[in-house]
């Protein structure tokens, strides 16, 4: 006969107090099951986002922010997007919490407490700019696998931390150090505890970048779970792959960094322009390193209505990778003319940049309002898609807002 092992009492109270009400039949339910009900979290509470951010995938989380939830000037949790590759780490115990650094180019394997972080190294603040390099995908053509992101793949919020650079000099760099790479405690979505979903890095020069912070405050508080609580790598301007969460043990290698999604055509792009829909062999492939010039009009909302004779508001961002934005410009007419517009400095390097402007429309009509922004290398954004690559990367095309006038 077979042998059935039911939940105990306490589980069962458990699982009625999260649903709320009576399990009837509950004390048939076998051990390990969980009712469905609880199977499929509310993910906007589960992790406190913006009831209007959009779900690209939940197996792992991918969640954007449309350009409206962008507004404010450091971006809050709320409206953060969400790039997982594995499943998200349950719990962890920070008064558990170390951090390993080794690897062929560390002079002596050292390991930190998240105490010995806050306490033997000077803490620093930065507003840092993370965008996904897949950003935008959703707009290639031919389509790219992945994630179809749209333009909600950004943020710039305020980072807490210490910076790498002083913890790698502190565990000591040998001169044959060339890239580090980064290793977390989340899981691989298959469950097989030998493979690690993602472990990317840097060349040592980003590495000891004085904004790549070892972080393990957001916005002023602990960073959420989600976002990578209790230590998460920050290396703004570059994709934000490049900043893993969850971190556990950084090695400091003696060669380009070959973990997972490093190699093969991850987070690459051709070396030299291609056709779309071309296939391009794995060594001719460059990993992406500083993000392009872009921007995006975070209000009004696209579709916005005005009456004729009245002027419209516009206000955004802008980032550039490395570098700075120095000009920023808007066009009503389909990009035939542009319009330059004040553009802020940024709060700190690798910061983004806001930019306003007062809009003022011939007369009734449709109209679109485009945003380009120009980097201090005097690169400005295409009007339209940029050269198509086979993963999707690096869209960085004007961001468009529909506007009527009545």
């Amino acid at each position: 006969m077979e042998r059935r092992s039911f939940i105990k009492k306490t589980v069962l109270s458990s699982f009625t107090a999260l649903i709320g009400a009576e399990i009837v039949f509950g004390s048939k339910i076998q051990n390990g099951y969980t009712p469905l009900a609880l199977q499929d979290p509310d993910p906007y509470k589960l992790f406190s986002k913006n009831k209007d951010m959009v779900i690209l995938n939940d197996k792992p989380w991918n969640i954007e922010a449309q350009a409206h939830l962008l507004d404010d000037k450091i971006t809050p949790n709320s409206s953060m997007f969400i790039r997982n590759n594995g499943r998200t780490p349950e719990k962890i115990n920070p008064k558990d919490w170390l951090l390993t650094i080794d690897g062929e180019s560390v002079k002596s394997k050292k390991t930190y407490t998240l105490d010995d972080l806050k306490s033997k190294f000077q803490k620093h603040t930065y507003q840092l700019t993370l965008e996904c390099g897949g950003n935008g995908r959703s707009e290639f053509d031919p389509p790219a696998k992945g994630n179809q992101w749209t333009i909600g793949a950004v943020h710039c919020a305020s980072w807490t931390g210490v910076r790498l650079s002083d913890v790698l000099k502190d565990a000591g760099i040998k001169s044959n150090a060339v890239y580090i790479g980064y290793h977390a405690f989340d899981t691989h979505l298959s469950g097989d505890p030998s493979k690690e979903p993602i472990s990317r890095g840097c060349p040592m020069s980003k590495a000891l970048q004085d904004e790549t912070l070892l972080a393990f405050e957001m916005n002023g508080k602990d960073i959420p779970l989600i976002h990578g609580y209790p230590v998460r790598l920050v290396a703004g301007g570059w994709p934000a792959s490049v900043s893993g969460k969850w971190i556990n043990r950084i090695s400091i290698r003696d060669r380009i960094h070959d973990g997972t999604k490093m190699t093969g055509t991850a987070y690459r792009i051709p070396c030299n322009p291609v056709a779309p829909g071309e296939k391009v062999k794995d060594e001719d492939m460059c990993i992406i390193e500083s993000m392009p010039v872009k921007s995006l009009i975070t209000y009004p909302k696209t579709g916005a209505t005005i009456k004729e004779g009245k002027s419209l508001n516009i206000r955004g961002h802008a980032w550039a990778g490395e570098l700075e934005v120095s000009k920023m410009e808007y066009s009503i007419d389909f990009g035939t003319t542009w319009t330059t517009c004040p553009i802020e400095k940024p709060s700190n390097r690798l910061a983004w940049q806001h930019f306003s402007a007062k809009i003022d429309f011939p007369k009734k009509g449709y109209y679109e309002v485009w945003a380009r922004a120009t980097d201090t290398n005097n690169t400005a954004q295409p009007m339209l898609l940029p050269g198509w690559n086979p993963k999707g990367y690096l869209n960085n095309a004007c961001h468009r807002i529909a506007v009527k006038v009545i």
